[in-house]
């Protein structure tokens, strides 16, 4: 596997389907990511996401961004960048 983890899940909004990404790495819109833990493992490309609530089209290492996910996840699954 050459995928890089890039954060982890430190919330999840279930009203907005949200999820709040502590980052370790860099990310941007366009990226792919990929969500694992418990019995999920799946990918999502970051259409769009948000630092203290105002849209962002780059993230780097500590910011913690929310964006939108297709699936429920739970603190401490972790996030990783797609190679």
């Amino acid at each position: 596997m050459t995928d890089k983890q890039i954060g982890v899940v430190s919330n999840f909004f279930a009203h907005v389907k949200a999820a709040a990404i502590k980052l370790s790495g860099s990310l941007k819109v366009g990226d792919v990511i990929r969500i694992t833990g418990g019995e999920k493992d799946f990918e999502v490309i970051v259409e769009s996401m948000e630092l203290n609530r105002k849209k962002i089209e780059k993230a780097k290492k500590g910011d913690e961004i929310g964006l939108l996910v297709p699936e429920v996840v739970h603190d401490g699954y972790k996030v990783f960048l797609v190679k």
